[in-house]
């Protein structure tokens, strides 16, 4: 027998670099956006619609994109993902008015789509059951590494080069990573050079195919799903304040001079990112001891925890207690982002690309609702509390919706 390898390590890096990119394209825009709205003239609203404007093409084209990894393998999907997004983040450095920014966002949206499905199924297929929760936590800690680092990268950047030049930097990344990710990896990791019969026999132990197959249409009408999408909707409403309005609260609300404003800004996402981890290793210790049903329920405690603490930030006096609890909100929504995606395939198998990308359309349709509503809210009542006590409702809600789902039911349709 050959000595086991670890070659599905290797992936997991190249997901969790990726998740850093995505992430570090996704904020910068957040960090940049006094700078952005001062120079093309841009009120809140009008900045709400420019960061909507990549969630509502996101989740347009994630069914899609997830679907087709299912057709076509991640490998193929990714790099055109990849490559998409990395042309438009440069091409949103070269915008000259409100139009053309709303245009290269709703492009780099669009691109984007599919990105953490086709991700997420390059996990399943190369990582056994048991290790999944965790393998998506290390994958998810990226993209809150990502969103941590790109303000104390993008702030020195604002003042020595200006926003434009942030673009173009980032953007080149993603082209750099696509060299790699289409020279090592393969769909299926029995055809890789790098992978043992051992470490093969592992990958494969709790799963009875190895095809892609794709799930038929009418199987994402299934109120299992429905519950899933709508929790996931929850989060994502929440998720968006995060990585959008943050900084421009910290610093007209709470008085966080620019410096400041980063230092806060990270500070909340690398609360993220620990969460992240911790909660996808947490889940595969509660699946080995207590079964998948209490095993994926964390987000029944961890959302509503997520919302009261929200709604401390908001209403507290205290700068300080204020960014120490949206911290508290941000990780503990995060604590249940690897188990979201967990069930997603433990419920749909070798369609784990459609189903993730029905299930994360939910969440930008969120993501698109909140920073529309805060946006809104700020012009016409110069409200910030308001909207982030919706938003803390809203996170309570999607704790209570997780409470009917059962990972233990597969949807009709898929294989496994």
């Amino acid at each position: 027998m050959p000595a086991a390898t670890r070659a599905r390590y290797k992936l997991l890096r190249f997901t969790f670099a990726l998740s850093i990119i995505t992430y570090v394209d996704r904020v910068c825009i957040s960090t940049a956006a006094g700078s952005i709205s001062n120079e093309l003239h841009l009120n809140p609203a009008q900045m709400g619609w420019v960061f909507s404007a990549f969630t509502l093409a996101y989740a347009i084209f994630e069914i899609p994109s997830g679907r087709l990894g299912d057709t076509l393998g991640p490998r193929k999907v990714l790099t055109r993902i990849v490559l998409w997004w990395s042309a438009f983040t440069m091409a949103t450095g070269l915008v000259w008015g409100y139009i053309s920014l709303l245009t290269a966002r709703f492009f780099f949206g669009a691109g984007e789509a599919g990105a953490f499905p086709n991700m997420s199924r390059s996990l399943s297929h190369w990582f056994p059951e048991r290790e999944r929760g965790t393998a998506h936590g290390v994958m998810f800690m990226g993209s809150r590494l990502g969103g941590a680092v790109t303000p104390l990268l993008v702030t020195p950047i604002l003042a020595y080069a200006g926003w434009r030049t942030s673009f173009w930097i980032f953007g080149t990344l993603g082209i750099a990573w696509c060299v790699f990710w289409w020279r090592w990896f393969r769909d299926d990791p029995g055809k890789h050079p790098d992978v043992s019969l051992s470490e093969l026999e592992l990958i494969r132990e709790s799963r009875t195919s190895s095809h892609n197959t794709e799930l038929p249409l009418r199987s994402l009408f299934q109120l299992q799903l429905l519950w899933i999408s709508l929790m996931y909707f929850c989060y994502g409403y929440s998720l968006y304040f995060y990585l959008t309005w943050l900084p421009t609260y910290l610093q007209q609300v709470r008085g966080f001079s620019r410096s400041e404003t980063s230092v806060v800004h990270t500070f909340v996402l690398l609360t993220a990112a620990a969460a992240s981890i911790c909660g996808g290793r947490l889940t595969d210790i509660l699946v080995r001891r207590y079964g998948l049903r209490i095993g994926r329920s964390i987000g029944a405690v961890a959302l509503p925890v997520s919302g009261i603490a929200l709604a401390g930030a908001a209403l507290t006096s205290s700068n300080i207690a204020a960014a120490v609890l949206l911290a508290v909100a941000a990780g503990s929504g995060d604590l249940c982002l690897s188990t979201c995606w967990a069930i997603c395939h433990d419920i749909a198998g070798d369609a784990a690309g459609t189903v993730t990308g029905c299930m994360n359309t939910f969440a930008n349709i969120g993501g698109s609702l909140s920073p529309l509503v805060i946006g809104y809210t700020v012009k016409w009542w110069g409200s910030w509390s308001t909207p982030l006590l919706i938003a803390a409702g809203i996170s309570v809600v999607g704790g209570l919706l997780t409470l009917p789902i059962d990972p233990r039911k597969t949807l009709q349709g898929s294989k496994h």
